[in-house]
């Protein structure tokens, strides 16, 4: 069985329809010599795709969602990626800006929006990430459902005094969130200290933790506290957060190994 093969056979039901999708669009890309291009895929899904294509030693596609740190993606496909400008790139993507009234600003949060869409038989899939202000949002969608989102979004109470927009991707209104940078001093790099330090808790509690199936290695899910975690990696914790190991650091003097954590 080839390394292709053995990998599917570990994926959930749900990530073999994925991956079964995924490779028909790289196929028609590789065959009919045109662009083609996924739904919006969540972080965990990206990570089943890419370790599948980094199999195929795939390099012919991209994953856009608008903007640098864009956690929901599609995926481009093309038999000359490198080759397409951006200005196309772009062109696959558009926002819908929703602005609300004066009485009503900071009252919204991201499931309001969500929730609104949902409301109108939107899969998640077909839309991507939901950036939150303030005075409203701009909700990452592909351009073909531009316009039924706009007409449909003034039909629901929570926005029929709002203004709503269709506005290129390149004008989307992004402001990074602010990020947190701890430091911690492990053993080892196994994920059970790592996750006992992130947690506070001892390395027995980690592990009844890991076995309650409550942590993502790279969003995909790890129950071995043996698992060697590396620079870059991301550790998330049902209740605790999402965590990346940004730099290993060294050794202290005790022999413990320093980590730089953002989160």
């Amino acid at each position: 069985m080839d390394k292709q093969s053995e990998l599917t056979k570990l994926q959930k039901d749900e990530d073999k329809i994925l991956i079964a999708k995924v490779l028909d669009k790289l196929k028609f890309a590789e065959t009919r010599n045109k662009i083609e291009t996924t739904d919006f895929l969540d972080l965990r899904q990206q990570c089943v795709i890419k370790e599948m294509l980094d199999i195929r030693k795939s390099n012919n596609y991209k994953f856009f969602g608008g903007y640098n740190d864009s956690e929901r993606n599609i995926i481009i496909f093309s038999n000359s990626i490198e080759f397409i400008k951006q200005d196309e790139i772009n062109n696959l993507l558009s926002i819908i800006r929703i602005t609300l009234p004066n009485n009503l600003k900071g009252e919204y949060e991201h499931r309001i929006y969500l929730g609104g869409l949902m409301k109108l038989g939107i899969k998640r899939e077909k839309i991507g990430d939901i950036i939150v202000r303030n005075d409203g949002a701009d909700i990452i969608v592909k351009k073909e459902l531009a316009e039924y989102v706009k007409n449909n979004l003034n039909g629901l109470t929570r926005f029929q005094k709002s203004k709503i927009e269709i506005k290129n991707i390149e004008e989307l209104i992004y402001i990074e969130p602010e990020k947190q940078v701890i430091k911690i001093n492990i053993p080892s790099m196994r994920l059970d200290c790592i996750v006992g330090e992130l947690a506070r808790c001892s390395r027995n509690e980690a592990n009844k933790i890991l076995e309650a199936e409550r942590v993502f290695v790279n969003f995909k899910e790890e129950i071995r506290p043996s698992k060697i975690v590396e620079e870059g990696d991301y550790i998330t914790i049902r209740g605790k957060g999402r965590f990346r190991i940004s730099k290993i650091l060294g050794t202290t003097k005790k022999g413990r190994i320093s980590l730089e954590i953002i989160y």
